[in-house]
């Protein structure tokens, strides 16, 4: 995707970030005037029902939450078989930078997220 590119009823403006579950764009939501991120499912994964879940699974965890460090899940969407995540879009720097500055490295600590987010996907998802 580039800057100009059009998905649902979204204009994407440029690149935020990649990671191992999907690429992050900041886009224009043209319905709502207002500016979103998008989590894009990458093509290469879009086919496959176990990526698919998992992207799923990620978006009704991050959805379950409430919190002012936590970005608002809007909507889970799909246009023209790409799978993808429409989110609020927060300035500032990424979540390794933050844990760089303060424990001097990225190690361990960057895993915590992670696994408090699967702990709490898999407390919502089964009612605990």
């Amino acid at each position: 995707m580039q800057a100009g590119d059009i998905l649902g009823h979204y204009r994407v403006l440029g690149p935020l970030g990649k990671g191992g579950m999907g690429e992050v764009y900041a886009a224009e939501d043209t319905k709502l005037h207002r500016r979103v991120a998008l989590k894009i499912l990458p093509a290469v994964f879009a086919t496959d029902p176990s990526f698919r879940a998992r992207f799923d699974r990620e978006a009704q965890a991050v959805a379950a939450l409430n919190h002012p460090n936590i970005v608002t899940i809007h909507s889970v969407e799909e246009d023209a078989g790409r799978p993808f995540i429409t989110m609020e879009c927060v300035e500032g720097r990424p979540l390794s930078a933050a844990i760089v500055r303060s424990t001097g490295s990225c190690g361990s600590a960057s895993k915590w997220p992670t696994r408090w987010l699967r702990h709490r996907s898999e407390a919502s998802l089964t009612g605990t």
